[in-house]
């Protein structure tokens, strides 16, 4: 029986990536705290959220599946997993289902779940504005409401009915992490020297990013040990890919430190004089942690070509899409080469004034990211459990 009337509601959660599982945490120490720890949970999610307390279904690594060529040998298995997550919401019957990104299956588990008793509510709003503006009218059609991360986004599905909610991104509640610890005592704590530039490396948190991007970051830092032969590289990971990124550099030419987890990724961040990341979340973390950043991106050649078919956008990088410029560099497909990469970090480690420049729009950037003065989680957190309060007194 749905328990919508008893006093610690159930909400069911699915994550099927490493940003979603973070952006779940985070909104499971929300909830917590707005309902005063009555609010229990069920569903999908990653390492965070299991020490939020969340027992997986399954998996997500199941999931993290990059690209349209990619991820047909496992369509059998993620339509076996959709299938398995319906029937689970069905058999719990929650307070609320929440959806966080991952829409190739969070959107399918909801669609499923339309017409029931239980409000469908999805977290990060589908990028409607880059590609498939008509996705905007079909998840409007059976979701209940939209928690969105930017704030031009609202509108695109307020058109066609359904209730959106700029919250705020997620990002920015690690502004500031580890300031009050010196940047010396941080890198001494990682076995980095002050004496010589910290470059971070981010081959991406999926499997086959890091097998696109592994290689050609590889021989970009092979280039920068000549040029900067003093050069050390950090390299923040997650649990699904830590033993590829250790294979990976396990002979580069110049000192590799390999950190795991959320702090870890931060006290990175506050060492790296500069970036080479892949592109995704990431790049608007390290705008936020005001880094440097070149970023990066590879896949199959027939995911490209349908993907510049489809796409509509000039940048693939947050902070560039943000304020409709060239922020971060962006090299993709046929640019994403290791003497273009390697010339772009020489140009952020020994120029100053491109530094300068690259973290003064970043100020701009985070100013676009805010939502009130409320965190976005907490944000988050209150509209959800507004929807259940609404839902419950119909």
């Amino acid at each position: 029986m749905n328990d919508l009337a008893n006093d610690t509601p159930l909400i069911y959660l699915i994550a099927g990536e490493p940003s979603g599982d973070q952006l779940g945490a985070r909104l499971m120490s929300a909830l917590k705290q707005e309902t005063d720890g009555k609010v229990r949970f069920a569903g999908l999610g990653g390492e965070r959220m299991a020490s939020e307390g969340l027992e997986s279904l399954f998996p997500i690594h199941e999931l993290a599946v990059m690209g349209l060529a990619e991820v047909l040998p496992h369509i059998p298995n993620i339509l076996r997993r959709i299938k398995q997550t319906k029937g689970d919401v069905e058999n719990q019957q929650p307070s609320a289902l929440v959806t966080i990104d991952s829409p190739g299956f969070s959107l399918k588990v909801s669609k499923a779940l339309k017409g029931g008793s239980i409000p469908l509510i999805h977290y990060v709003a589908p990028s409607v504005w880059a590609w498939k503006k008509k996705r905007a009218k079909k998840v409007s059609a059976y979701l209940d409401h939209l928690l969105t991360l930017l704030p031009f986004e609202p509108p695109y599905f307020e058109k066609h009915g359904l209730a959106s909610t700029f919250v705020g991104h997620p990002v920015i509640e690690a502004e500031g992490a580890f300031s009050d610890i010196g940047r010396e005592q941080l890198c001494t704590e990682l076995g980095l020297s002050l004496e010589a530039p910290i470059l971070a490396v981010l081959p991406g948190s999926r499997r086959g990013e890091v097998a696109k991007l592994g290689p050609v970051f590889k021989e970009t830092v092979g280039l920068l040990s000549k040029s900067i032969p003093n050069l050390q590289c950090i390299i923040p990971t997650v649990n699904n890919v830590k033993n590829a990124v250790i294979d990976l550099t396990d002979d580069w030419p110049v000192p590799v430190k390999v950190v795991e987890g959320v702090e870890g990724k931060h006290k990175a961040f506050r060492c790296a004089n500069a970036a080479l990341a892949a592109s995704g979340t990431v790049a608007l973390e390290l705008a936020v942690d005001r880094v440097p950043t070149v970023i990066a991106y590879k896949v199959a050649p027939i995911t490209a070509f349908i993907a510049r078919l489809l796409i509509k956008i000039k940048f693939a990088s947050l902070p560039n899409i943000l304020l409709d410029k060239e922020v971060q560099p962006e090299r993709i497909q046929e640019n994403c080469t290791a003497e273009i990469l390697a010339r772009d970090i020489e140009s952020l480690l020994l120029d100053k004034s491109i530094k300068a420049e690259q973290i003064n729009n970043y100020d701009k950037v985070i100013k676009l990211l805010k939502s009130g003065d409320e965190m976005p989680s907490t944000k988050a957190a209150k509209t959800i459990l507004a929807v259940i309060a609404q839902k419950t007194s119909y």
